[in-house]
């Protein structure tokens, strides 16, 4: 062992990593985003849900109610209702995850001790349903005196209701996320490294020499894995189904129809980066510096009421959290993608703009 020529060659890979600005900063950029993802994007213990009121009695004590119920921070009025069934409309659209329904005869269930609220729960979210059984939970004073009952409720006097996963499985929760994890992480993978491969392998000369244009060799790079994607969400459907019971609520058109829009924004995401990185080692390094924020920020593995406002800003970028939402809505809700229009319309302008840029910066040229 010659300590010199050791030497020499850890110099030149210290140098040369230096010239690998990609590389340099995912070396510094991983561990910071880690840390800042986990340390202060990801909050287990909810508060803020979007809520809706249907307050039918209308009086004093039921105004005082919600008013405690917003006191404990679990729950964030959004909308007002007049009926229940218009909470589980907007429960189904995702509008909201909580209803709160006070009954017309609530003052004297209230005086006669029976279940007085009822709370909605949109269950296809298992942290969600978690946290909103705190509201059945509130710590009231219960003591009367001078033979009046206090404006607080008994225990068993607000009742949870839990749709679309009342037996809180997690697989119910879980398995329509992994479709779009595994499309994320097969779709950009796959188109990040096309264009690299292609220039690696010297197959971009004949390219070059044909009259194919930028436009027409993006499409063609990504239409065969349109066809794989698919393929891969009726894998993951079929086991979903036939191992773990998870039910399809909706249309399944409209499930294929979300996959679809989630693959074709991954593979726009995937060339654009294939634009940039110059060997396949750093496409996939690339594709990994997307993938942990979107697994970590979508709502898949980490709810995403609890993230503060500016990392929700960041996580609406990012075509899995809008694909979370449709594909669970669809699936487990029974939403149609027409109840969904902002997800749809948000995947189909990220396509649009990712696709447009990865065309753009794209140049026949070996250099």
């Amino acid at each position: 062992m010659n300590l010199r020529r050791l030497f020499a060659v850890t110099v030149k890979e210290l140098r040369q990593m230096r010239r690998d600005r990609i590389t340099l900063a995912m070396i510094v950029g991983i561990p910071v985003m880690q840390l800042v993802l986990f340390g202060y994007a990801i909050n287990m213990n909810l508060r803020g849900l979007s809520a809706g009121v249907a307050d039918m009695a209308n009086t004093s004590a039921s105004r005082a109610l919600v008013m405690d119920m917003v006191a404990t921070g679990v729950i964030s009025p959004r909308v007002s209702a007049t009926a229940p069934q218009a909470l589980m409309d907007q429960l189904r659209r995702g509008e909201i995850s909580v209803g709160v329904v006070i009954p017309p005869d609530f003052e004297a269930r209230r005086f006669d001790g029976r279940e007085a609220v009822q709370v909605l729960v949109d269950g296809s979210d298992t942290v969600v349903q978690s946290a909103a059984i705190q509201l059945a939970q509130l710590p009231l004073d219960t003591t009367p005196t001078a033979n009046v009952r206090p404006l607080g409720l008994g225990r068993g006097q607000i009742g949870v209701v839990s749709f679309y996963n009342p037996e809180r499985r997690s697989a119910v929760n879980i398995v329509p996320g992994l479709i779009g994890v595994i499309l994320t992480m097969t779709m950009v993978l796959f188109t990040a490294v096309a264009i690299v491969r292609e220039r690696e392998r010297g197959n971009m000369e004949l390219l070059i020499a044909t009259p194919v244009s930028s436009a027409e060799l993006m499409v063609g790079k990504v239409a065969p894995y349109v066809a794989i994607g698919l393929v891969q969400t009726t894998v993951v459907l079929a086991l979903g189904t036939w191992l773990f019971r998870v039910p399809i609520a909706g249309s399944l058109f409209d499930v294929y129809l979300a996959a679809m829009l989630l693959i074709l924004a991954n593979l726009a995401l995937g060339l654009l980066i294939s634009t940039r990185a110059r060997s396949q080692f750093q496409a996939m390094q690339m594709t990994f510096f997307v993938f942990l924020p979107s697994i970590l920020l979508s709502g898949f593995m980490f709810p995403f009421a609890g993230m503060p406002r500016v990392v929700q800003w960041l996580a609406e970028l990012l075509p899995l959290t809008h694909f979370m939402r449709m594909i669970r809505g669809v699936m487990l809700r029974g939403a149609s993608l027409p109840e969904l229009w902002p997800e749809v319309l948000a995947l189909a302008a990220f396509t649009a703009v990712a696709m447009a840029a990865a065309i753009l910066r794209f140049r026949k040229r070996l250099d």
